[in-house]
Parts: C-alpha cells; sequence; structure tokens
C-alpha cells in the first residue's frame, strides 16, 4: 500500500512537460509558452491530397543515392520526418509507430512501405542504419526489412519535403549552445501509391485500428479528413533565460500517475473493509464467548 502510494508521490513529483496545443492554437498552457516565438513557426499544416515532390534525392541507410519515387506506385507508405539523433521526441514517435504497427496484419514491403526521412542534413548513412537496426529489431519481423526506409538528405531536399508536407521546424542550440538540435512537432503521415497525402496523425501514440483504415484507404487513392490538430512540441520555452531546451515528452506519466492513484484508492478502500470485517469477527467473537460463560 505504502508502495503504491509513494510511486504515485513520486510520479507525481516530476513535472509533466509534454508541450500540447489543440487546433488551431499557438500557445500552451501557461504564460511561459505564450510568450515564445518559436511556436509560430513550429506547425503541422494538413495538407490532404497535396502532391509530393518524388523526383526528390535522398540517400538511404545503405548510402545509395535514391529517389523518393522508387517507393511509389504500387503500395501507400507511413511518411515520419523526425532527426536520428533527437534526444527525445523522435524516439517516441518512431516508438509509438513501430508499437501499432506491431497489432497491424498489415506488412512493410508487402502491403506498405515505412519512410523515415532526417530532417537533419548533417546526419547520414550511418545513423540511418543504425537506426533502422533498432526499430527493426522491436518490430520484430526481420523478414520486413525492405519496407524500412531510413533516409538523409541535403538542406533543399529536406526543405522541399518539409514544405510538401506542411512540416514547420526550427533549428535551436543544444547544450552546448550549438545549432544542433529542432524544435518540432511530431506527427505522422499516410501516403497513396500516387504520392498524394492521405491522412495525417498527430502526436505520438497511433490506433493500430486508424492505422490500418488509413494504410487501406490510402490504397484506393482516397483522401481522408482532416484530424484534431493536437501538437505534441519537442521543447520548452525559459523565459527567464530566454533560451529553449528540449523536453522528454511525458504524457504517459499523467496516465501513470491516473492508473497509481485509482489502484492506491482501490487498495485502500479493501484493506479497509477487511480490517471492518476483521474486526466485526472479532467482536462477534468475543461475544460469543460472554454469552456462553452467562448460560454456563
Amino acid at each position: 500500500m505504502f508502495l503504491a502510494f509513494a510511486m504515485a508521490a513520486s510520479m507525481a513529483a516530476t513535472p509533466l512537460c509534454a508541450q500540447v496545443s489543440g487546433y488551431g492554437e499557438k500557445s500552451m498552457g501557461d504564460s511561459a509558452d505564450k510568450a515564445s516565438p518559436l511556436l509560430d513557426k513550429i506547425s503541422i499544416t494538413q495538407r490532404l491530397n497535396a502532391q509530393l515532390p518524388l523526383a526528390l534525392n535522398f540517400v538511404d541507410e545503405t548510402g545509395k543515392t535514391i529517389q523518393l519515387a522508387d517507393y511509389f506506385g504500387k503500395h501507400p507508405a507511413i511518411l515520419a520526418l523526425v532527426y536520428y539523433q533527437c534526444p527525445m521526441l523522435c524516439s517516441e514517435e518512431l516508438n509509438g509507430l513501430t508499437g501499432a504497427l506491431e497489432m497491424v496484419d498489415l506488412k512493410p514491403g508487402r502491403d506498405f512501405d515505412v519512410i523515415v526521412i532526417s530532417i537533419d542534413p548533417s546526419e547520414g548513412p550511418d545513423l540511418a542504419a543504425a537506426k533502422k537496426r533498432i526499430y527493426l529489431k522491436k518490430y520484430g519481423f526481420p523478414e520486413t526489412a525492405n519496407g524500412w526506409h531510413f533516409l538523409t538528405g541535403k538542406q533543399d531536399a529536406i526543405d522541399a519535403i518539409t514544405r510538401a508536407v506542411g512540416f514547420g521546424y526550427v533549428r535551436i542550440p543544444g547544450p552546448d549552445g550549438r545549432l544542433t538540435q529542432f524544435a518540432h512537432a511530431s506527427a505522422i503521415q499516410i501516403v497513396t501509391p500516387e504520392g498524394k497525402l492521405a491522412q495525417y496523425y498527430m502526436g505520438v501514440e497511433y490506433s493500430p485500428k486508424d492505422l490500418r483504415l488509413g494504410l487501406v484507404e490510402a490504397s484506393n487513392n482516397k483522401i481522408g479528413s482532416p484530424v484534431d490538430n493536437i501538437l505534441t512540441y519537442c521543447y520548452h520555452y525559459d523565459p527567464a533565460t530566454n533560451k529553449q531546451s528540449l523536453i522528454v515528452s511525458r504524457v504517459v506519466q499523467l496516465g501513470g500517475l491516473l492508473t497509481m492513484g485509482l489502484l492506491g484508492g482501490f487498495m485502500f478502500l479493501m484493506f479497509r473493509r477487511d480490517a471492518r470485517k476483521l474486526h466485526g469477527d472479532d467482536n462477534q467473537s468475543d461475544s460469543d464467548q460472554t454469552g456462553t460463560k452467562v448460560n454456563g
């Protein structure tokens, strides 16, 4: 019992730093984030039915130069714009995608492709290959390797794909003060076999049912509808220092805190009920013994 409450208290003491904004909003919950000018540049604009520039050149995880068009024509694709050295949100996004795909009966390489593109032009094939190994292992189906594509590219190609997708981001200083990190929002896109944007999914957790439906509809070149633009941001603005610092997305901790609170409350009620029952049984036993002595 004490352990349950201690865990809940520990989680409550940890700041819930996930940055979330509703549709059409440019501000967070507190005045610090409202003051941040970066929010005007960090956005996901849902450009449904827009054509991706498939003639763009990128480099895959093997070091081979490819065109985006190489991955289209037969199957739909899931597109994710991240950067491989991201210390926080990008990993949560790819973890969420991989976890959802584990529960979808469609398979990469056979029914669709997964295309992950780095927004950092300084990253290369080695980092891309390392990320592919990680997520292919997490997915658990090594035979689908040909359906996973981790790409890097030059700035002009990155600019073209982010503009087409409506992915707004800003380069920001890392812990060493150098502009080596990025403030951005999290989303994945479903793309038709023709290369048109068919559906957006926001955040870092995705419904397997929705993913499957999106892929099936996109395979028939059907364009979906806009979704609520609830964004999870990968940065925190501190007006006291006038600096941006990246934060770990901890939305899951809020759910964990709620779960532990409910569990602790349930255990407390059960223990209390058992204690009352035991106390009642003891009283009944004492009464019975007293009655026996009087009758004797």
